[in-house]
């Protein structure tokens, strides 16, 4: 029998602290680079949709178009259908495998994948998956963030120390966590020829910012990523108590200031 898609590992998990942190993702501060491109009436699949916070601003640009948000585990599609039911949005949501989507070949105007091919060990044959189900003169959109350009002020070697285990455990994962720089390769690879290319930050330095980024990553850390790294011999239970503390006094420090480059690709089949 022929092999099936590859069963992937999550790096981050979903516990609640992983998926409140991806319901703050907005079209506008996730997606900006698609945004010119959608038009009511426009049908959107989103692959990759976790708590559905992208999909329902999405589907509410689109609509009456239809929308199908998609997600390879069903845990976070239940915040995902109450997030579309209080904002009066019509979305389907559904599991379903990013590398053998159960969709019809050239069924949809947009495909957009957020923050998903840096976690999958075959990011070439998930575009060409993308490619096969948009229609042609469609597009594909994805957006990742590249780990290698991170920066941050105060220097704190213990939060190089985060950054190092968090790469070493995704690569255990057979994972790639500097997507961003990649993704023009990957789209060449998955046979695109007609791709604009572009890039983007998310920033944290406001003391609201610096709260949210640096009191989830405080608790974060003790979830996937952390516990991958101590079950692998990475890490001890301590250099994680070290992180969390680490994460805490930075997002308290008036001078905290943390970037995230992110790659952008919008794809024509």
């Amino acid at each position: 029998m022929p092999a099936g898609p590859p069963r992937d590992t999550y790096t981050h998990g979903h516990p609640d602290v992983v998926v409140r942190s991806h319901a703050a993702r907005t079209a506008e501060n996730s997606c900006g680079y698609l945004l010119a491109h959608l038009h009511p009436g426009t049908s959107l699949l989103d692959v990759g949709c976790g708590p559905g916070s992208i999909t329902v601003d999405l589907a509410a640009r689109v609509a009456p178009g239809r929308v199908r948000g998609v997600e390879v585990v069903a845990g976070p599609l239940e915040r995902a259908r109450a997030e579309a039911a209080a904002r009066g949005v019509t979305v389907e949501f559904a599991v379903d495998d990013g590398y053998a989507l159960s969709e019809p070949d050239g069924s949809w105007d947009v495909v957009h994948a957020h923050q998903v091919l840096q976690h999958v060990s075959d990011p070439v044959a998930v575009l060409r998956e993308l490619r096969r189900v948009t229609r042609p003169g469609g597009l594909v959109a994805v957006r990742d963030a590249d780990y290698a350009g991170f920066h941050w002020w105060p220097h704190d070697p213990r939060l190089d120390r985060w950054l190092e285990l968090y790469r070493a455990v995704a690569r255990g994962n057979d994972a790639e966590p500097d997507a961003g720089r990649r993704l023009l390769g990957w789209a060449h690879a998955a046979g695109f020829t007609e791709v604009t290319p572009s890039a983007s930050t998310w920033c944290y330095a406001t003391p609201a910012e610096r709260a949210a980024w640096g009191g989830m990553w405080a608790d974060r850390i003790h979830t996937g990523v952390g516990r991958m790294a101590v079950e692998r011999g990475l890490a001890e239970v301590s250099e994680l108590d070290a992180i969390s503390q680490a994460w805490r006094e930075w997002a308290a420090h008036p001078d905290g200031w943390f970037v995230i480059p992110h790659g952008e690709l919008l794809c024509r089949p």
